[in-house]
């Protein structure tokens, strides 16, 4: 099983993500399938790179609800 990743990697992959989602790995294949055939509205947020799927950081944080950028008024 893969761990989460130490580092705070720009992009993860799809397993990587499950781990800290706490979902499994089909799981987090199908909410990335969602994310490509809804242009992004629901899912899991993926960018394909050739064949390869990737989980930009600052998405998979934004559908977390984390916002380390933001700096509140």
């Amino acid at each position: 099983m893969p761990t989460t990743p130490t580092t705070q990697a720009e992009v993860l992959t799809i397993e990587e993500a499950a781990a800290i989602l706490r979902i499994s790995r089909n799981a987090a294949y199908a909410a990335a399938r969602q994310w490509r055939h809804t242009g992004g509205k629901t899912g899991l947020p993926c960018i394909e790179i050739g064949r390869t799927l990737r989980v930009p950081r600052h998405q998979l944080d934004q559908l977390l609800g984390h916002h380390p950028h933001h700096q509140p008024d």
